[in-house]
């Protein structure tokens, strides 16, 4: 098979597309024929080896996946051979084939093509895992969203909007705000101006968002957090600016609002059935209609690195994916 191969930590140069064996399922695994893989900021991390987890060198990055059962491995009957499904790993996706552990792989319904299915296991997993699980934003309190432009800042849109907040949309430039309206934001800040924060002030009538979903850290973490409602809650997704901020916490009591870790590898591992459960909605709202993932360009496997570099330079808007030479048409 074809795989992309991170040989040594570094940019995303250099990763290579080499041909290597076919991946056997171990016990309580099952082989995947990949379809199509989602692109995601941790895989800019896990090629230069800064990501919580570091593989075993050569590896192939990826985290996660669409694709159809090919093989079953000792012990498993469900998912089938032939049955579509979706599933979020560490690594290994960006390949033709890959063996996943058979309980994190769910269903794909019918209609839900294999890119939307790649698109929502990270990304949309992480946002609702943090909106619902550990943000408590509930119908008619204010959602804003840093970095909204992004894969993971529109699934933020898209599903605060579907959980009945009003979302207003932070990014840095016109275009990327044109993007977030059109996916359904309700309100726009362009935090690269000066004075952003009375943008803020005037869309929330001087009262702040009630909950932030911030996957880019400094330098608008903190000007973000001293904009927070009372009992407001702050999400920390992630770093895609590249520095870990550090906080005053007298704005935390101030504000008698909360901090909160969003750490959704990790959920995924410690809590796997809740997981399912948390997909398998994000699939029904997909076949119903009610949730398009925003996949803004697909590439191929030989794309990997043009890709990454995309997304590490934050030119993406919206998610990215990989498709397989078996998912493409022709």
């Amino acid at each position: 098979m074809k795989a992309v191969l991170c040989r040594e930590y570094g940019p995303a140069s250099t990763l290579r597309v080499e041909t290597v064996p076919d991946p056997r399922p171990g016990p309580g695994q099952v082989l995947l024929r990949v379809e199509a893989c989602g692109v995601n900021f941790p895989d800019t991390l896990i090629i230069e080896g800064r990501y919580q987890q570091k593989p075993p060198m050569p590896f192939v990055p990826g985290g996660e996946v669409c694709g159809v059962v090919t093989a079953q491995g000792e012990g498993v009957s469900e998912p089938a051979i032939g049955a579509r499904v979706a599933a979020v790993i560490t690594y290994g996706g960006f390949a033709e084939a890959v063996a996943v552990d058979a309980a994190k792989a769910v269903p794909v319904p019918p209609g839900v093509s294999p890119e939307a299915a790649a698109a929502l296991g990270l990304a949309y997993g992480t946002v609702l895992h943090a909106l619902e699980d550990r943000g408590a934003l509930v119908a008619g309190e204010t959602l804003l969203v840093l970095g909204a432009s992004g894969g993971v800042g529109m699934a933020a849109i898209q599903l605060g909007k579907i959980l009945g907040a009003r979302v207003i949309a932070a990014a840095s430039s016109a275009e990327k705000l044109e993007a977030c309206r059109g996916a359904g934001a309700d309100g726009l800040v362009d935090y690269s101006a000066e004075g952003w924060r009375e943008q803020l002030r005037s869309l929330t009538e001087g009262r702040g968002p009630d909950v932030i979903f911030d996957p880019v850290g400094s330098p608008y973490t903190e000007p973000a957090l001293r904009s927070i409602a009372w009992r407001g809650r702050y999400l920390v997704v992630g770093f895609a600016a590249g520095e870990i901020p550090r906080l005053p916490l007298n704005l935390v009591l101030l504000k008698n609002c909360a901090v909160t870790g969003v750490f959704y590898g990790e959920f995924t591992r410690r809590e796997p059935a809740a997981n399912r459960a948390l997909l398998s909605r994000l699939f029904g709202w997909v076949a119903e209609g009610r949730l398009r993932p925003a996949v803004s360009q697909c590439y191929p496997l030989e794309g990997a690195a043009e890709a990454l570099e995309a997304l590490a330079g934050r030119r993406a808007t919206g998610k990215l994916v990989l498709l397989t030479h078996a998912a493409r048409p022709g």
